[in-house]
């Protein structure tokens, strides 16, 4: 049975196509609201971009003993809840003209909690919906929903803002979140139940989700890899409205479209994802598609006011069509390793250990941005990309056409 004929699936579906294109929104408006009408320094908007991804290193691991614990649906809808009253919070203090710093600061951490365990119990959830035999499937169409919100998502965020301010069109994300949840009310499963094996303390039962990542050779290097590309990553989110406004020059509406064609690149991704594995490996795929695609990210820091403009998208809509390859079969292959009552802890320290640098990433750029100027740092953090590769070609997975059949530990 095709997953469009799949109801709970469907509405999982839905959730995520309203909460990510809302997601890409605020990407977009929150940042403009720091540097456009509070004026935000480099070293602000690092601390801005560090808010919202600090609790990935503050509170990873726990939150995947809790989302085995717990029934996953419920966590879903609860951050979809939470980040909507959180991001609501800044349109009503910018009409009371109290807006600051340090409550973009708070609504972005709070809003990073909120995600945290939305992504951990997301992962989690899927396998309890489908098949094993479609999670591959599940994860490609989910894929597709993320990479067309990065089409249309700053496409429509920039010309919201541009007509109507950047703290309406985060009213606009909030009501996302709002409806997202509805959606997730919805879903019923019998498989979506907490974990009956018996507890055994949060210490240790963090480390059996350590211990399952890193101790697997495949695993611990997709870690690796990962992180390195966050974290340089990170860098350039730091950097990037403050480049493309204050140094090249552009308009938000502009700078929507340019992002757009980031997710533009992350449709072919997902188009491409299937056909290419079965050409090339399973396994090849993997590092193949990082190799050819991350050099490319090199083209941005040369982008200026002119025909160069297009230099920025090109080279984001290339490193997109790679990240959405890798994404798609390396995040397949691990749910379908892990044993269920592992998928929670499975999934958090992974997050702990590949979202967790993004603060450290966001600071760093942030910092060198402040102090070297901010197309020097743009130069570092973008020559940092290519490297990620390096953790891919030194596993096993460089001599090996696909990858293993999963095996429960």
């Amino acid at each position: 049975m095709t997953l469009f004929r799949h109801r709970a699936f469907m509405l999982l579906f839905g959730a995520d196509t309203i909460s990510q294109v809302g997601t890409q929104v605020s990407m977009v408006a929150l940042p403009l609201v720091a540097v456009v009408a509070l004026r935000a320094t480099p070293f602000e908007m690092g601390l801005l971009v560090a808010a919202e991804t600090a609790a990935f290193l503050l509170i990873g691991l726990p939150a995947g003993v809790w989302v085995d614990r717990t029934a996953r649906r419920r966590i879903l809808i609860t951050a979809d809840l939470a980040r909507a009253v959180l991001l609501f919070s800044v349109p009503v203090a910018w009409w009371l003209g109290v807006l600051s710093m340090p409550q973009l600061y708070a609504v972005g951490l709070g809003a990073g909690v909120a995600t945290v365990f939305f992504d951990v119990a997301y992962q989690s959830y899927l396998p309890s919906l489908v098949e094993r035999h479609q999670i591959l499937e599940g994860n490609a169409k989910l894929e597709i929903v993320r990479s067309g919100a990065q089409v249309a998502g700053p496409g429509v965020a920039g010309w919201l803002v541009q007509l109507v301010t950047a703290p309406v069109a985060i009213l606009v994300d909030a009501i996302s979140f709002a409806l997202s949840g509805a959606l997730l009310a919805g879903i019923r499963s019998d498989r979506d139940v907490p974990s009956v094996q018996e507890r055994r303390g949060l210490v240790k039962e963090i480390g059996e989700g350590l211990r399952f990542v890193l101790g697997h050779p495949i695993l611990r290097m997709i870690a690796a890899c990962t992180a390195s590309a966050n974290f340089a990553n990170s860098m350039n989110n730091a950097l990037a409205v403050l480049f493309l406004v204050n140094v090249v020059g552009v308009t938000p509406g502009v700078m929507g479209l340019l992002f757009a064609a980031a997710g533009a690149g992350g449709l072919v991704g997902a188009a491409l994802v299937g056909p290419f594995s079965r050409r090339v490996g399973s396994a090849r795929a993997i590092w193949l598609s990082n190799l050819l695609t991350t050099p490319f990210v090199l083209l941005v820091p040369l982008t200026e006011r002119d025909w160069r403009l297009g230099l920025y998208a090109f080279a984001w809509f290339v490193v997109s069509v790679g990240i959405v390859v890798y994404n798609v079969g390396q995040l397949s292959f691990r749910q379908a390793l892990t044993p269920d009552h592992l998928l929670g802890r499975m999934n958090a320290t992974m997050r702990f250990v590949v979202w967790g640098v993004l603060p450290l990433g966001a600071l760093a750029g942030g910092l060198l941005g402040q102090h070297l100027g901010i197309v020097p740092a743009m130069w570092i953090a973008c020559a940092l990309v290519p490297l990620s590769v390096i953790p891919l070609l030194l596993s096993p997975l460089r001599t090996m056409r696909d990858l293993p059949e999963p095996v429960s530990p």
